[in-house]
């Protein structure tokens, strides 16, 4: 668990890089409201960290959008234009001799 951890931070970290800072920011002005009885930091830290949440929903489904949008691009000719290749076998050949 102890390696497991900094790992998950790490790939959220680098897969949303200005939600993950919200966050961070928030759950340390969180934490230190609570611990000093700062119940307007604490607020804030919440609400910033629930704000994080907010843009990190907004921007996967800005790119699950973008995604469908994409039009699908064809880089090989359909089959029916060339005659199928022929089957491969596995036998061994005997070399002309």
């Amino acid at each position: 668990m102890n390696g497991l951890l900094p790992r998950i931070l790490k790939s959220a970290y680098r897969k949303e890089p200005i939600s993950s800072f919200i966050i961070i920011v928030g759950a340390v002005n969180a934490v230190i409201g609570g611990v000093g009885e700062h119940w307007s930091l604490l607020t804030f830290g919440l609400m910033m960290v629930m704000l994080a949440a907010v843009v990190r929903w907004w921007q996967t489904q800005n790119k699950e959008v973008k995604l469908n949008e994409q039009p699908v691009t064809h880089y090989l000719p359909p089959n029916s234009s060339r005659p199928p290749l022929p089957m491969l076998s596995t036998t061994k050949r005997q070399p002309p001799r």
